[in-house]
C-alpha cells in the first residue's frame, strides 16, 4: 500500500483517529507523518509504553503525602537490586523479580486502573471450559458468601451455601 499523502513511498504507519465519533483511517509513510506532526511510536519524539507507564506512576503518586509510610514512595528501594521507585517510574522496568515484592503495594492501584483488576482472568473456551467456568462461579459465590456472613445476612448466606454445594456436585459428576 502506498502512502496516501505522497503516493510515492510505502505506507508504514497506519493511524485510526476518532474525532467526535467520526472514524478516519490514514495510511502514510514515516516521512509524511513527521511532516504532518504525527507522533510516531518508537522514535525520539514519539510515544512509548514507558512514557505511558511513567505518566501513570506519576499520576498515582501526585498529591499524596507520605505521612502514613516510613519511606517516601519515590525513595523506596528494592533490597535485592537497589532500584528505587523513582528509577522504576522513569525506566518502566524492574531491576529484578524481587522489585514486585518491594513495590507491590504501589502497583496494585496502578494495575487496577489500567487493567480493571489486580488478578488476571483469561478467557475460557465455551465448549471445553465448562468445568473451569463452574469453578470460577463457585469462587465468586464463596466470596459473596463471606460478605453475607460478615453482614450477618444468614438467610442469603444459606442460599449461597446451597448453590455452592449443588455446583460442587456438578463438578464431581463430570
Amino acid at each position: 500500500m502506498l502512502c496516501q499523502e505522497c503516493g510515492k513511498r510505502p505506507a508504514t504507519l497506519h493511524f485510526t483517529k476518532i474525532v467526535n465519533g467520526e472514524k478516519n483511517e490514514f495510511h502514510i509513510c514515516e516521512i509524511c507523518a513527521r511532516e504532518k506532526g504525527e507522533m510516531i511510536p518508537g522514535t525520539a519524539g514519539g510515544f512509548s509504553i514507558h512514557s505511558l507507564l511513567s505518566g501513570l506512576l506519576d499520576f498515582e503518586t501526585a498529591g499524596k503525602g507520605t505521612t502514613n509510610s516510613v519511606k517516601a514512595p519515590q525513595n523506596q528501594r528494592c533490597e535485592e537490586c537497589g532500584m528505587t521507585y523513582s528509577q522504576f517510574s522513569k525506566v518502566g522496568r524492574f531491576g529484578c523479580s524481587s522489585c514486585y515484592k518491594y513495590f507491590g503495594d504501589r502497583l496494585d492501584p496502578l494495575f487496577k486502573r489500567v487493567h480493571g483488576n489486580t488478578v488476571h482472568v483469561g478467557k475460557v473456551p465455551k465448549r471445553s471450559g465448562g468445568r473451569i467456568q463452574l469453578k470460577r462461579k463457585i469462587d465468586d459465590l464463596k466470596l459473596e458468601l463471606q460478605q453475607r456472613i460478615q453482614q450477618e445476612e444468614f438467610e442469603e448466606a444459606a442460599q449461597l451455601r446451597d448453590q455452592i454445594r449443588t455446583l460442587e456436585k456438578e463438578i464431581a459428576a463430570q
